[in-house]
């Protein structure tokens, strides 16, 4: 029962995560492979024909750079979401994909917007405002680091450069935070008296080797056998 938990708790902390970069490298080496340009395919603000790159969009890519900005972020914040927000991270992923996704589409430039940006503000928005909400500071920092690891996911919502898409990467950062509110108020009510989201039985005895304050203690579990034979 134990091993069937764990390998869970991998598939939803690591396995997802994958999935999601090896979809779009999948979509990027076909694009390469067999000269396609699914640019066409982005979203297009204010036209119907845009509307399918609310979907598609975070899937593509203009270039080698272009993906390889978007994989590690990618990755990192979506293992903390499916790992901390397991019961909501499906949702929290596909609602605020669309969302990031008709943000773009009504306050965009008239051109294709492509890439992962905009997602990857969203759930590293989600993960940080979500973190203040619920008292959670682990999240918290993970997002400070990221962000200082890759300022660009930021300095980006503005203006300033003509080829990026500023605003893709502000209707993710404005999703995360409403989905923030939305579900992490929900489960600081669920768990009010708890500095952590949610404790699954799978992850019990790695927890139980940090303290409440996040610094590593050696944890020993002893069986009934040993304990008593230290106990006469």
């Amino acid at each position: 029962m134990k091993e069937k938990q764990a390998k869970k708790g991998l598939s939803y902390f690591i396995l997802y995560p994958m999935l999601l970069v090896f979809t779009i490298w999948l979509v990027f080496w076909i694009e390469e492979t067999f000269h396609y340009n699914f640019a066409k395919y982005g979203v297009y603000p204010w036209r119907v024909s845009g509307l399918k790159g609310i979907i598609f969009s975070p899937l593509i890519h203009a270039n080698i750079s272009h993906i390889l900005h978007n994989t590690l972020p990618l990755f990192i914040a979506s293992s903390f979401l499916f790992y901390h927000y397991r019961s909501v991270a499906w949702r929290v992923l596909i609602i605020g994909w669309i969302l990031t996704g008709i943000g773009t589409w009504l306050l965009g430039r008239p051109s294709y917007h492509i890439g992962m940006s905009g997602v990857n503000n969203m759930l590293i928005s989600f993960l940080f405002f979500s973190g203040i909400i619920i008292n959670y500071h682990r999240l918290v920092a993970v997002s400070l680091i990221m962000v200082f690891l890759y300022g660009s996911l930021i300095w980006l919502m503005f203006p300033i450069v003509d080829y990026v898409s500023w605003e893709g990467h502000v209707s993710g950062f404005a999703s995360g935070l409403l989905l923030a509110f939305i579900y992490g108020t929900k489960l600081k009510k669920i768990y009010p008296n708890k500095n952590n989201v949610i404790i699954y039985p799978e992850d019990s005895d790695f927890l139980r080797q940090f303290d409440e304050n996040g610094n590593f203690i050696e944890y020993i579990e002893k069986n009934e056998e040993e304990e008593k034979s230290f106990d006469s």
